[in-house]
């Protein structure tokens, strides 16, 4: 699917790349509105309607992304809601395989994330995550979402690296468009981001469910 030899860095996204999006969609879809209308008196109707709206009104911005913005929007304390959930926090079971697979390969291991750096620290707390890493980098560190064209522009400088020669693994259609657009030399989809939603399908883009399918040509290089 790709060509190995002329790949040094593979950048990763973390929730729905490497980790189960399960937790996060569990958390943000029904979790905090449950705990808004236990704490404010709404029926969960109401509740529901409230976050959805308010998800809305930044989408694609980093305040999406933003804990502190969302404890101070919602009026709740997401940080500590965060751990009540911590037990589903996992590693999608062919991550490891293929970070590995990476290593031994000499290639880099980048995580490029949207995540807030408290959730970052939480999930890699609860997970062997970071021993499959070389580097991590959050987007809260730069001021811009990985949405935007300048969050890539410090990516690129802050590690030191030939966009060319870099392949990015993320189960956002859009971000992967940014991504490319930014200079980035490959792209791949992952369809399966969640264990209990459905496929995704990509338009534009190569795109697997597990990363085992990579593997063979990746340690044949």
């Amino acid at each position: 699917m790709f060509p190995w030899n002329k790949i040094d860095t593979v950048l990763l996204d973390m929730d729905g790349t490497l980790l189960d999006l399960h937790f996060d969609n569990h958390f943000w879809l029904s979790l905090v509105p449950k705990e808004l209308s236990r704490q404010k008196g709404l029926d969960s109707q109401a509740a529901q309607h409230l976050v959805e709206t308010a998800y809305q009104k930044v989408f694609g911005t980093l305040d999406w992304y933003c804990l502190d913005y969302w404890q101070r929007e919602l009026q709740i304390d997401i940080k500590e809601l965060h751990k009540t959930l911590v037990n589903r926090i996992q590693l999608r079971q062919d991550s490891m395989p293929f970070l590995t697979a990476l290593g031994v390969q000499g290639k880099s291991r980048i995580l490029v994330t949207n995540a807030h750096p408290h959730s970052l620290s939480l999930k890699l707390e609860h997970t062997d995550l970071s021993k499959g890493l070389d580097k991590m980098i959050s987007s809260h560190e730069t001021g811009y979402p990985k949405e935007h064209p300048k969050f890539w522009l410090h990516l690129f400088q802050q590690f030191n690296l030939d966009p060319s020669r870099c392949l990015f693994v993320d189960d956002s259609e859009a971000i992967l468009k940014a991504a490319k657009e930014a200079g980035v030399g490959y792209q791949l989809g992952i369809t399966n981001p969640d264990s209990q939603k459905p496929d995704k399908v990509f338009s534009d883009f190569p795109s697997i469910g597990d990363y085992h399918l990579l593997l063979d040509d990746l340690l044949a290089d």
